[in-house]
């Protein structure tokens, strides 16, 4: 029988991990999976409280969408993407079902990074202009394009990246300076005149598009209003850009609705690019579906672009059978009614705890942010930082009483599989009320 340490042994001495120094990495060495929990090679079971990486929707093991990817790889496994399949049409009609507005063609990528790279290039090629816009805390991907259009600290050893991105201020109200004294609609929309001046001085005859998560994601579930969303695709129409809306992370019921989009129903995206939760990480997959005038833009101009597994076979029987499970255990209502669950929870916590500034998100893509004062707001971790010795305590203890998910900076990430019960809720909540307590102590209030 093969050790937890060998297991780990060969993994850091054969493959290199994203995101840390190879010395840093301290890997769990998952051997068996199922609905929202895996275990280690020792059996230890930890409940999955970011679905991995806000991915696997429908849980780990799900029956049908393994049964579909058998099915489908006794058929056809892979064909170019210059060949039609059975499931790729199938895909592509139920995205345009589900997703809202005008959005009717899906160009199928590898994943969410490069979803984004081609909805960025689409919005090039139509606009004939060259600037794509992104705010500051925003994640859109890896790759080099996609690293630069996002926002986060992790492109820094990166820079500068691509030239044709600009970025945009947050419309952040717990910590932004122009929130105080006013209202969120009203230092929404004091953001919402920043960014169209901004507009204006980088030329709108070269502004192409606003590229904004529908739902923002790992830079801390910082969401906008309605009134907010209005005014960008006021300014994208009055300049004649695009808005492309990235659902990659909040996309296929995370947030209580099909889309995080959905939260504002009078606003329709342009483009939307889509991934995690398309197959829940099964076999993966990406898509950046157009709305119908750009895609006709495309009837007649060459779409440059192309990847050898787009549009894979077994990927889209996967998209598929997602869909089938989202639709047929109304999954999409259980995010719905167990995010309430969630949010009662964690408001429960802010009252016992006084560490807990903020508790923020929709369905079951919540976030808790840790204070060291609640009338300062002061963080217990800065942004872009290592994580300070309180929030380290408590990614530690999480580990330690068998969760798994994201400490970043001073945010806790509440993301489980939306097959998730209620009492598996509280057994979440238990460990997180746990590490609260363990830090406590770090308040300066």
């Amino acid at each position: 029988m093969v050790t937890t340490a060998e297991i780990v042994d060969k993994n850091k001495t054969f493959t290199l991990a994203s995101w840390t120094a190879q010395n840093a990495w301290k890997p769990i060495a998952m051997a068996r999976a199922e609905g929202v929990y895996f275990w280690d090679s020792d059996g230890k079971r930890y409940i999955d409280w970011s679905s991995q990486l806000m991915n696997v929707n429908v849980g780990h093991g799900h029956p049908h969408v393994i049964k579909a990817i058998q099915e489908q790889a006794a058929k056809v496994t892979y064909a170019y993407p210059g060949i039609a399949t059975e499931p790729r049409g199938i895909l592509g009609e139920l995205l345009a079902e589900v997703t809202p507005g005008k959005l009717k063609k899906s160009f199928f990528t590898n994943g969410g990074t490069d979803a984004v790279e081609n909805a960025m290039k689409m919005a090039r090629l139509y606009t004939g202009k060259q600037k794509i816009l992104t705010r500051y805390r925003s994640y859109h991907g890896a790759t080099f394009g996609s690293m630069t259009a996002g926002g986060d600290p992790r492109r820094l050893g990166n820079e500068p990246g691509v030239p044709w991105i600009v970025r945009l201020p947050d419309p952040y109200a717990y910590q932004s300076p122009i929130y105080i004294g006013r209202t969120q609609e009203e230092g929404d929309l004091i953001v919402a005149d920043m960014i169209e001046e901004i507009v204006q001085f980088e030329g709108p005859g070269e502004c192409a598009a606003i590229l904004w998560e529908g739902y923002s994601g790992s830079s801390g579930i910082i969401q906008p209003s309605h009134t907010f969303f209005r005014r960008l695709r006021e300014i994208c129409d009055k300049y004649n850009m695009l808005l492309i809306v990235d659902e990659v992370m909040s996309g296929f019921g995370r947030t209580g609705e099909w889309f995080g989009i959905d939260h504002y129903p009078d606003v329709e995206p342009d483009i939307m690019t889509l991934a995690k939760g398309l197959t829940s990480g099964y076999i993966p997959l990406g898509a950046a579906v157009v709305s119908e005038k750009v895609a006709a833009y495309f009837d007649d101009h060459p779409l440059l672009g192309g990847l050898t597994y787009s549009a894979h076979a077994l990927a889209c029987a996967a998209g598929i059978a997602n869909i089938e499970v989202y639709r047929n255990e109304h999954l999409i209502e259980n995010a719905r009614e167990m995010g309430k669950v969630l949010r009662r929870g964690l408001m429960d916590l802010a009252e016992k705890h006084p560490c807990v500034g903020d508790i923020r998100g929709a369905g079951l893509h919540q976030a808790i942010e840790i204070v060291k004062n609640r009338d300062t707001h002061k963080p217990m971790s800065n942004f872009n930082q290592p994580l300070s010795e309180a929030m380290g305590t408590v990614a530690a203890s999480l580990k330690a009483d068998g969760m798994n998910t994201f400490v970043r900076w001073n945010v806790i990430y509440n993301c489980p599989p939306l097959v998730i019960t209620e009492s598996q809720i509280q057994e979440g909540l238990d460990i997180v009320d746990a590490a609260l307590t363990k830090i406590d102590k770090y308040y300066e209030g």
